[in-house]
């Protein structure tokens, strides 16, 4: 018998892999060619990614690029802080499809 593929089992990794879509500018000029940005928790990895999109947006992904953005030191009022590291995915769907993100409900 075969298995159905297309209903994939989602499990609480997929919900913590994914933290927030990033809406800025840069991000919605590359939704025009397909392309999704998202922060995610820094140890997941490209599969992990690319399943958790897959299972929770029912879209098909072609590729995942990643980003590890390490946190800079800053100084307020004479006292030192650093920013906390940060990992964006940017999630390429295949041809036609899309994810709305930066829409207002």
């Amino acid at each position: 018998m075969a298995k159905d593929t297309n209903k994939a089992k989602l499990t609480e990794r997929d919900y913590t892999v994914l933290v927030r879509p990033v809406v800025t500018e840069k991000s919605m000029m590359c939704s025009q060619h397909g392309q999704v940005t998202f922060k995610v928790a820094l140890d997941a990895t490209k599969p992990q990614i690319k399943k958790a999109v897959e299972n929770l947006y029912g879209v098909k992904v072609t590729a995942v690029n990643t980003v590890l953005t390490k946190g800079k030191t800053k100084r307020f009022k004479g006292v030192l802080g650093t920013r906390s590291d940060c990992k964006k995915a940017i999630v390429t769907l295949a041809e036609g499809q899309t994810i709305e993100v930066g829409t207002a409900a």
